[in-house]
């Protein structure tokens, strides 16, 4: 569809005076005012193909594709809708697609999604938004429509997906909220299913540190997945970060529907980071995606008698890079690393001996098991403060034994 751009002096024979409560300039392009935004379009402009569009993105087995090829093919939503049933059927549409414009149901659920986005901080973005991300547009089927509970412009970000076993062990949890932390702290955002286990884990570790984490659902979000989580969502939100679905806002947690949804977690990131997942884990779909879009894939291993680790080794396998320390992943993204302004390496000076692991390790070397009793921290306790510590490059491992690093 094609962009119309207005320019100041059409704005200000649109708008008279109120052109003075808000220009903005564009990157590249005209004046146009921030509360009507995104760019003004021949049709899309109207809350009649608002509204239309709403009710297309409803139809049943009208997906990403079917959606595109009606826009093309009718210019807009609302042609679409108007348009007679043989048409539908002349694009390889089924039947129940164009049976259902009529129903009453299509028309009043567009009708709640446009009640939802009155609300504060509720929020649709559309493909042909000027905003829509650039790097989820690059895939082969981006999703036409994504709601959003929270800050849009956070889609535009860098990216890092973490994903993971929904039955994650203690360890693996751990792990996967110490590389979030890490990589938050790097400058990137976390983005992942907001599922149990190492999605929910990745995107608390980004929360911990101030970061900000997106939320890619499997569900509308008015029917968020699982309901345990919706502290989480809402505080994601609140820290400035999304939770976001390209499903109708009342959509369930229909099992076709989250394998779809990880083409947006890989899509949105600039590489995708697997924790911990056996062979038969969703969060290989999601690898073997960020592969076939052009993105980095990560993989964290563990134990060879650790089912959980084998998803992981197949993938390092079949090409993934192997990541032990988060460095790993920031070296192949050396250009995203958000460095502190006046930040200089030189003066840096070692961080203090504050950990209670770290004095002991500082005292001598200590197996994990040996740290827990000389802590007296339990066993999984001593594991997470460990892969932090490795994280932030204060430790090394060797043949089974923790070393404090040289200051």
């Amino acid at each position: 569809m094609i962009r119309i751009c207005v320019t100041r002096q059409s704005l200000i024979k649109l708008l008279s005076t109120e052109l003075s409560t808000g220009l903005r300039t564009a990157p590249g392009a005209q004046w146009i005012r921030d509360d009507l935004m995104p760019l003004f379009e021949k049709e899309r402009s109207s809350p009649a193909e608002l509204e239309a569009r709403l009710r297309v993105h409803r139809l049943p087995e009208v997906g990403p594709k079917r959606f595109s090829r009606l826009m093309e093919a009718f210019g807009s939503a609302s042609s679409a809708l108007s348009a007679p049933a043989s048409a539908w059927r002349a694009l390889g549409l089924p039947g129940t697609c164009a049976e259902a414009r009529r129903d009453p149901l299509v028309r009043d659920g567009a009708s709640a999604a446009l009640a939802w986005l009155e609300r504060p901080g509720q929020h649709l973005l559309m493909w042909d938004d000027p905003c829509y991300p650039a790097l989820l547009a690059q895939i082969a089927d981006p999703p036409p429509l994504i709601f959003i509970a929270g800050d849009p412009s956070i889609l535009e970000r860098p990216q890092l997906g973490m994903v993971g076993s929904r039955r994650a062990s203690r360890p693996g949890l751990d792990t996967a909220k110490a590389f979030a932390r890490s990589l938050a702290g790097a400058g990137f955002v976390i983005t992942s299913g907001l599922a149990r286990g190492i999605d929910g884990a990745a995107h608390q570790g980004a929360l911990d540190v101030g970061g900000l984490t997106i939320g890619v659902l499997g569900t509308g979000l008015e029917k968020l997945y699982p309901q345990q989580h919706r502290a989480l969502a809402a505080q994601m939100a609140a820290q400035g970060g999304a939770v976001i679905s390209e499903f109708p806002l009342d959509a369930g947690p229909q099992p076709s529907n989250f394998p779809r949804r990880n083409r947006i977690i890989s899509g949105l990131s600039l590489g995708v980071l697997v924790v911990e997942a056996s062979v038969a884990s969703g969060s290989l779909i999601t690898a073997r995606l960020a592969a076939e879009q052009g993105r980095e894939v990560y993989a964290i291993p563990g134990s060879i008698h650790h089912p959980g680790a084998k998803g992981c080794h197949q993938l390092i396998r079949d090409g993934a890079t192997l990541v032990e320390t988060v460095d790993h992943i920031l070296e192949g993204l050396q250009h995203w690393k958000r460095i502190a302004p006046g930040a200089d390496s030189s003066n840096t000076e070692p961080a203090p001996c504050d950990h209670p692991l770290l004095a002991l390790l500082h005292a001598a070397p200590h197996t994990s098991e040996g740290l827990s009793v000389s802590s007296g921290w339990p066993l999984p306790k001593v594991l997470a403060g460990l892969t932090e510590l490795e994280l932030d490059g204060r430790i090394s491992c060797e043949a089974g034994r923790w070393f404090a690093s040289a200051p």
